[in-house]
């Protein structure tokens, strides 16, 4: 019986962290749209992964800065 002493304070903080857990999320926007990931993966962007030649882009995109090709090294003999 005195085991419930502990037991029912430590219950209350729990069910407290998990209320404000809870509001947090609301406020932060977590539950804002729950559809929009899920239908996401539908469509088709990879559009952008092609070359511009077959992307038909008569102006390709430019490259930033760090995504410059690399040039094949050769091996040293």
């Amino acid at each position: 019986m005195s085991i419930l002493y502990l037991l029912i304070p430590l219950s209350l903080v729990l069910l407290g962290f998990a209320v404000w857990a809870f509001f947090w999320a609301v406020r932060s926007g977590q539950f804002d749209d729950l559809e929009g990931p899920a239908h996401r993966i539908l469509f088709d962007d990879d559009e952008g992964d092609l070359p511009a030649a077959r992307r038909g882009d008569a102006n390709p995109r430019p490259r930033a800065s760090g995504d410059a090709p690399q040039k094949a090294r050769r091996p040293r003999e």
